[in-house]
């Protein structure tokens, strides 16, 4: 298995914008081998003091963390899935993101515990 995990800043007035465009890429996502993809709304997000998730994507005062991730089969899966991904995307006009992607982070891990 292999994890996409993810960490945003979404505004407030753009979270129905921000569901129907993350229902869209979750199906573009299984569609090339994605095992699960979890989009969760930040519900209790503290600030912190040092560093905090909130501080990590410069979260406005009317904007809410998001905490993502994609199960994928293997990396190699994954690899290969997001030139299509992006393809499809453009295909179906989807457009800019409903965030500001350049405060997103994310990475790739391969799971060393999973119970």
């Amino acid at each position: 298995m292999y994890i996409d995990g993810y960490l945003y800043a979404v505004p407030n007035t753009r979270r129905d914008e921000f569901i129907k465009f993350a229902s869209l890429s979750a199906t573009l996502f299984k569609k090339h081998g994605a095992l699960r993809v979890v989009e969760a709304w930040g519900d209790e997000v503290p600030d912190g003091e040092t560093t905090s998730m909130p501080m990590a994507v410069k979260c406005k005062e009317d904007e809410t963390v998001m905490f993502s991730w994609c199960e994928w089969p293997d990396k190699t899966t994954r690899d290969s899935a997001f030139e299509e991904i992006m393809k499809d995307m453009e295909k179906m006009g989807m457009g800019e993101m409903p965030f500001d992607g350049k405060r997103m982070i994310f990475g790739g891990f391969k799971p060393v515990v999973d119970v």
